[in-house]
């Protein structure tokens, strides 16, 4: 088994998981359709993303408790459709349309990231400094928190937003910063470093160096 057949089920699962809350809670209301329609399209788009352009680090084998822990904790991201269903409350429409901008936003820096580093990669090794990656060393991240923060925002409670909080302190950041060291080994690194930011794009030019 490898780690991306536990994510991959998490997200394959989620429409369905959102689908029952509903059914459970007899909530077939706005709020609900919207969160269905961009949790779910999002984790269908994943597994189309594993098929056409998978991501390596998902790749590890792992064991039966490593698998059973990694998908308990990826299911506290269903925090977020059961605190809404569950409440029944009604997102404001400029909640809402906050809501869908940051998940598209979202789902372009995530989605887009990873085919050009894949892509580009298949072509060559090295750095990508450009293109996505030209003011951030880690679209595809910003992507993603932009994306759960989006389902955050929906759920009108505090607990989805320590939930992504975890994950980006505890998964993301680590990874980002073993990233960094892995990526220093290549000529160019320190230069793309200076005009980048870690995660969040950064706009104005570096400082001359003295």
């Amino acid at each position: 088994m490898q780690l991306r057949h536990v994510i991959n089920l998490h997200k394959g699962l989620t429409p369905l998981v959102v689908l029952a809350l509903m059914a459970a809670y007899g909530n077939f209301g706005s709020g609900p359709w919207l969160y269905l329609a961009l949790h779910g399209t999002y984790g269908l788009l994943w597994l189309l993303k594993d098929r056409m352009f998978p991501d390596r680090q998902w790749e590890q084998p792992v064991g039966w408790p490593v698998a059973l822990s990694g998908f308990l904790a990826l299911g506290l991201y269903w925090l977020a459709p059961y605190l809404l269903i569950s409440s029944g409350a009604l997102p404001p429409p400029p909640l809402a349309a906050a809501a869908t901008a940051l998940c598209l936003t979202g789902v372009f820096l995530h989605y887009g990231a990873d085919a050009q580093k894949h892509f580009t990669l298949q072509q060559r090794p090295g750095l990508i400094d450009e293109g996505f990656f030209a003011r951030t060393r880690n679209p595809n991240y910003l992507g993603e928190i932009l994306i759960y923060l989006s389902f955050a925002v929906l759920a009108m409670h505090p607990l989805p937003y320590l939930v992504l909080a975890g994950f980006a302190f505890g998964v993301f950041l680590p990874n980002m910063r073993r990233k960094d060291e892995s990526l220093a080994r290549y000529p160019g690194f320190e230069a793309w470093k200076r005009r980048s930011g870690l995660l969040l794009p950064r706009l104005l030019p570096p400082r001359p160096e003295h």
